[in-house]
């Protein structure tokens, strides 16, 4: 479960790194970041898939494609699941519509907590009802302060546990899946790419991308294959609520860049916040009360 946590959190930092570093690749737009992310994304995740020996397993899957409809079907369905966040998370702050991508992010941990709840009875220690509840009070002024739920708020919250749902369901929750998955959104990335208002022409204009383009592909083969090792090793309820830990970081790139916290967000933050003091806590019990046993 530690090296679940660990991973998850790691993911966590990455993101909200990816999410600072979309604002350096200027003048590309959100659609153009999209392509050159999955594109660069892909040959990180294949070296990846390599190192963690999971080749065999990819060429096993390749040939099963072909024999088994539920099975291509399942992996097109969680490819355009995962690109369809992968443009929003891009899209979004380039849009004005960041808020709604972030109030998606403080719903999902709950969606995932009652997908967990639903599909695979997971049940909660008392620390991580404690965390529940308190989200919920923060989740709920966010829903009270802006008035709605926008279908950006709705794709994420509810698009995610379909995701891993689908994942599980199918025993495709590791890199080959990941490798697959990225495989069939290279057609729309590279049009994205190619096609955009800049295509290959803004890098002579702008060198720095020529650096900047491939790291993005690294963070971002970094931080998704941590998140999906993560969920392989935790239940989707600590999976769920772990994922709180990565809008508290968004909001922190978000002051970083000169965004401030408005009064009435307060009171969605500090819950949110005393949500996750509850699973650290939660996280840590059982090694400090083996160090006291041991001590005694």
């Amino acid at each position: 479960m530690y090296k679940g946590v660990l991973l998850s959190v790691t993911a966590s930092v990455l993101f909200a790194v990816l999410y600072f570093y979309t604002t350096l690749l200027f003048p590309l737009s959100g659609e153009e970041v999209f392509g050159w992310r999955v594109l660069l994304t892909f040959p990180f995740v294949t070296l990846l898939m390599r190192y963690f020996g999971d080749w065999s397993l990819a060429k096993k899957t390749g040939r099963q494609l072909p024999r088994n409809p539920a099975l291509l079907a399942t992996l097109l369905c969680t490819s355009a699941l995962l690109g369809a966040q992968i443009w929003l998370f891009m899209w979004a702050p380039l849009h004005g519509r960041a808020l709604q991508v972030s109030l998606g992010y403080f719903l999902l941990p709950l969606t995932m907590v009652l997908a967990g709840r639903l599909f695979y009875r997971e049940r909660l220690a008392g620390l991580q009802k404690a965390a529940v509840a308190c989200a919920c009070a923060g989740v709920a002024n966010e829903l009270y302060r802006v008035g709605g739920l926008s279908w950006e708020t709705m794709l994420v919250a509810l698009g995610y546990p379909v995701y891993f749902i689908l994942r599980r369901q199918r025993n495709v929750s590791h890199f080959t899946g990941l490798w697959f998955e990225m495989g069939f959104m290279l057609p729309a990335a590279t049009w994205f790419a190619m096609a955009g208002t800049h295509g290959l022409d803004v890098f002579p204009a702008h060198p720095r991308l020529y650096l900047l383009i491939p790291v993005l592909g690294l963070i971002s083969a970094s931080a998704l294959s941590c998140y999906i090792v993560a969920s392989r090793h935790l239940t989707l309820a600590v999976f769920g609520l772990l994922g709180y830990v990565e809008p508290v970081l968004l909001v922190c790139v978000g002051l970083a860049i000169g965004e401030t916290i408005k009064s009435a967000q307060w009171l969605t933050y500090l819950p949110i916040w005393a949500a996750l003091s509850l699973l650290l806590l939660h996280g840590i019990a059982p090694f400090v009360s083996g160090k006291l046993a041991r001590i005694r």
